[in-house]
């Protein structure tokens, strides 16, 4: 099996890189040693925020805001994406500060997707809030999205645009021969021109089978589903300091997530839920809306994703090796960006360069951080 670009992983970040590549003319074959979007993509709970993102991540997620708003156009589906607001709630003097202090440096920079809110207007937005909330950053233009129909919406426009997939693949091995890759796969051998890292908490495997040895740690964030209740809450709520993502599903559910990590097996090969963990996430839920605190959770689980040390994703060409690019490490934070990133990996698999400036993205980072191990 022949392409010019073999993507290995297949979440959104892989999907999108293959389905805007294949739009420009190239063959591309995506393998996932699982099933398609079955960790970090399908364990997420599809906030789709500009709010509070890295200085760095900005242009990034801001053209990605963009093309959310018409994601239609891009996979022929709007991914359930619903521009509900995001809002990040200030519960005590530090945090309203650290907040303000934000908001007024992105303004200062032009930057006009959040503003601040006051507590009156913390109580239109959202009545159920907690009296103690001082204050907060709302993001209009935000919201959220489903990420399962996403995945479906990313793989029915790829395999449209003509790229081969395969699941149930994993890569053993791979070899650089002149201007080519071979990769050696539970399911044969496959050669291509450019191979694209995007194996999320596999990706320092892929590295390392390329001869690019990356180190990454791996995140098991949680998250809880209730029993359906009445129409309580319209925005995204997060609470600045506190592991906290808090949601109103279009069934009634509430959603509930912010970080909170689960148990990393030995083999770094599955995830479980942490109880014990997970009810910091509830508890800060229910400071937030104590009207919530009766509900009966019917579900939880972990999902499993590459974390870097700084919590900026790895995007770009190898140091070591050529014909590689990585895309890993989101870190908690990369579904909004998916639609950019796809289309910034296109760029560079089928141009050689970006526009987008990847410098606080570069493999250096991680390749840093394993040596000083």
């Amino acid at each position: 099996m022949n392409a010019d670009i073999l993507v290995i992983g297949g979440g959104l970040h892989g999907l999108s890189a293959a389905l805007q590549s294949a739009r420009r003319g190239a063959s591309v074959t995506l393998v996932e040693r699982h099933f398609l979007g079955r960790h970090a993509s399908g364990a997420t709970a599809a906030g789709v925020r500009t709010l509070g993102r890295h200085p760095a991540e900005l242009p990034l997620s801001l053209e990605a805001a963009g093309d959310w708003h018409r994601m239609s156009e891009l996979v022929g589906d709007d991914c359930g994406f619903v521009a509900c607001g995001q809002l990040q709630v200030a519960e005590d003097e530090a945090a309203l500060s650290a907040v303000k202090a934000r908001v007024e440096r992105l303004q200062a920079k032009g930057f006009t997707h959040e503003r601040m809110v006051e507590p009156d207007e913390l109580r239109t937005l959202v009545p159920d809030l907690s009296a103690h909330c001082l204050g907060g950053a709302w993001a209009i233009a935000d919201g959220s999205a489903d990420p399962h129909r996403t995945i479906r919406a990313f793989r029915d426009a790829a395999l449209a645009a003509g790229v081969r997939m395969t699941e149930q693949c994993k890569v053993t091995a791979l070899t650089r021969r002149s201007d080519f890759w071979r990769a050696e796969t539970s399911q044969g051998s496959i050669e291509a021109k450019v191979v694209v890292n995007a194996g999320g908490a596999w990706a320092a495997e892929v590295a390392a089978l390329a001869g690019d040895p990356l180190h990454h740690a791996i995140r098991t964030s949680m998250m809880v589903v209730t029993e359906r209740t009445v129409a309580r809450i319209g925005p995204v709520v997060s609470s600045l300091g506190r592991k906290l993502s808090f949601k109103q599903t279009a069934q009634g559910t509430l959603l509930i997530g912010g970080g909170s990590q689960g148990k990393l097996a030995a083999d770094r090969q599955s995830a479980t839920v942490d109880v014990v963990a997970l009810a910091s996430s509830v508890k800060a839920a229910v400071r937030l809306f104590p009207t919530v605190g009766g509900l009966r959770i019917v579900r939880t689980w972990a999902g499993m994703e590459a974390m870097t040390e700084d919590h900026l994703p790895v995007i770009g060409f190898s140091r070591r090796v050529e014909g590689l690019v990585h895309a890993f490490g989101f870190s908690g934070h990369g579904f909004q960006l998916v639609p950019s990133v796809g289309r910034v990996l296109a760029d560079l698999v089928c141009e050689g360069r970006t526009k987008h400036d990847l410098a606080a993205f570069d493999t250096n980072r991680v390749a840093a951080e394993r040596a000083a191990a």
